[in-house]
């Protein structure tokens, strides 16, 4: 065996570290609030089309899934709350018109009415949540 070079107390060069990525797609915190509350308000897109509201705001999703996760989630729960309300009322409706061949289908109209305008109210709201800045919910468990 060769014995190597003693090399104690002499400090080895290093390459330098690569600079980080520049950050590209962040964006200011009115920027994010804005985006987020029109991921909500994409809800009335279904007034005028009938389903576009969700396809909008997943496209809001995939767009600024990397940059923002603030307007990610956002956008990902309102695509979430078009789907379930949107089948909530075709169901209900459909239920309702089937039950007017019995009569009692009229009794259901003001309830599918109000069940109707119900998602329009609460994404007005979860978009001003939104545009102020709250909407998160975090829950701490005690340890």
């Amino acid at each position: 065996m060769k014995p190597e070079a003693a090399n104690y107390g002499v400090q080895r060069e290093y390459e330098a570290r690569p600079a980080p990525p520049p950050t590209v797609g962040t964006m200011s915190a009115g920027g994010e609030r804005a985006w987020a509350a029109l991921a909500h308000l994409s809800m009335f897109l279904n007034v005028f089309t009938g389903f576009l509201g969700p396809v909008a705001a997943f496209v809001i999703w995939l767009v600024h899934k990397d940059s923002s996760p603030t307007v990610a989630s956002h956008a990902l729960r309102s695509v979430f709350y078009q789907l379930a309300w949107l089948s909530a009322i075709f169901v209900g409706w459909t239920v309702t018109f089937a039950l007017m061949a019995v009569l009692i289908g009229f009794l259901l109209v003001p309830v599918m009415i109000l069940v109707t305008l119900a998602p329009f109210i609460q994404a007005s709201y979860e978009a001003y949540r939104a545009y102020r800045g709250g909407g998160r919910r975090y829950y701490l468990q005690a340890g």
